[in-house]
């Protein structure tokens, strides 16, 4: 078991010196252990050259089938330890992933909060737009804005947020308000580099999504950098309510298309298939489900 913790680590950590101080262990150790694990199991886990290590494949393959197998494992014996009551403190470790500017905004001061909560409890979190794999990167939960889309995985919905389409006072006063979503071909959008234009600019016909024609020369990866380039006058932005909600109260952005439903999209917390669910990871989503309850915390901007 410590030579697939320690494989496992160096694995997710990239470096035998990360790895030696994560686990508390000199980098003699690190090394030992993955070479008495290469030498059980007579094949070669990473390639050595002038201090750097490069995972093979047969170290991905491994990896891939060992950290639920270990997560598992990890859950049974906490969940013992946790006892019948649920009063002994979590220990351990947990791995979330969420998109970056939802992260920051909203989800940092919850986090915070479970972590004062808990101080036996080691957080790794990861604020990151790109849709990690949960499984091959280590992670225990991920914070998704929008539809599932890996059906593997476990899921239970937070609260709800919605798009908006809006643009800066000074951008309408140029172009003029579009009053139907066909009008968005004649005016600059602002895109977004993680999900294209048909799926961005959607809106509701006859209780279906349906894309809406629109023409971009600004594209971005972040949705601040988008809100703030609507902010300049530099187009339409179709966003997340959480991104808008402050300068749609101050009116530094403005709402457009107000009577055309966009689309609507689940705040979810998602986790491997791990049973038992280990004790820690069933605190911080009851933790996420309990702050969320009351629906949106940006929408209380606007009141």
């Amino acid at each position: 078991m410590d030579e697939i913790e320690t494989f496992l680590a160096v694995m997710e950590l990239g470096t035998v010196t990360a790895a030696a101080a994560h686990l508390n262990l000199s980098k003699s150790v690190i090394s030992k252990r993955v070479s008495d694990l290469e030498r059980a199991l007579q094949a070669a886990l990473f390639l050595r050259n002038a201090g750097r290590v490069t995972p093979t494949e047969a170290a991905v393959r491994l990896a891939e089938q060992l950290r639920p197998a270990l997560s598992a494992l990890t859950a049974a014996t906490e969940s013992a330890s946790w006892g019948m009551d649920g009063t002994a403190q979590l220990r351990g470790r947990l791995s979330i992933t969420a998109p970056m500017t939802f992260g920051t905004l909203f989800l940092s001061p919850i986090l915070a909060r479970f972590a004062q909560a808990h101080p036996e409890l080691e957080l790794r979190i990861d604020f990151d737009d790109r849709a990690r794999d949960l499984i091959r990167d280590g992670f225990d939960l991920a914070i998704r804005i929008g539809e599932a889309r890996d059906s593997a995985l476990i899921g239970r919905t937070l609260c709800t947020d919605e798009m908006i389409a809006c643009a800066s006072p000074d951008y309408l006063a140029r172009h003029g308000q579009p009053a139907a979503p066909a009008d968005l071909a004649g005016h600059q959008v602002l895109s977004y580099i993680h999900l294209p234009d048909v799926q961005l600019w959607q809106f509701e016909t006859d209780g279906k999504l349906a894309s809406t024609p629109a023409r971009s020369r600004l594209t971005l990866n972040n949705g601040e950098a988008m809100r703030d380039f609507a902010l300049a006058g530099l187009g339409l932005a179709m966003l997340p309510g959480f991104i808008v909600a402050e300068p749609l109260a101050a009116g530094t952005l403005q709402p457009v298309l107000q009577g055309h439903a966009t689309r609507k999209m689940p705040v979810l917390a998602l986790w491997p298939p791990i049973s038992p669910m280990p004790a820690k990871l069933r605190a911080l989503v009851d933790h996420l489900a309990h702050e969320l309850a009351g629906g949106r915390p940006w929408a209380k901007l606007a009141d």
